[in-house]
């Protein structure tokens, strides 16, 4: 979003857990298209919350998984937020060896940048 849009919208990235090291394999692929992650951390809603982040200033969670989903819809008993699902591909275990499992996470990132682009324009 921000290598799109830059300081347009407010963006800020959580997951269900925040005890997972960013995949180096998501490292590489977004690093082919000028995204740089490896100094990316990951977080939880709770810790975003606990950084700063209100999150009643957010209009919108674009959820990834089920699990995210699940967290997201309850947080809208709190705070009036849209959730909106995109059932992308997990390419988490996906793929024999390392070109293959480049792929994977290749058409995962893919069909992120076409959602992003689909909902919020060039």
């Amino acid at each position: 979003m921000k290598k799109y849009y830059g300081t347009d919208i407010y963006v800020q990235s959580a997951g269900v857990r925040n005890d997972m090291e960013i995949d180096g394999f998501s490292i590489a692929v977004c690093d082919e298209i000028g995204v740089e992650l490896s100094r990316h951390r990951t977080r939880s809603f709770e810790e975003m919350q606990e950084w700063g982040d209100d999150l009643s200033g957010f209009d919108l969670v674009i959820a990834l998984s089920p699990a995210s989903q699940r967290m997201a819809l309850e947080l809208t008993r709190f705070y009036h937020l849209d959730v909106e699902y995109w059932p992308i591909l997990d390419p988490t275990g996906l793929g024999e060896g390392r070109e293959e499992k480049l792929n994977s996470y290749r058409q995962a990132r893919d069909q992120i940048r076409t959602r992003i682009k689909e909902r919020f324009g060039d």
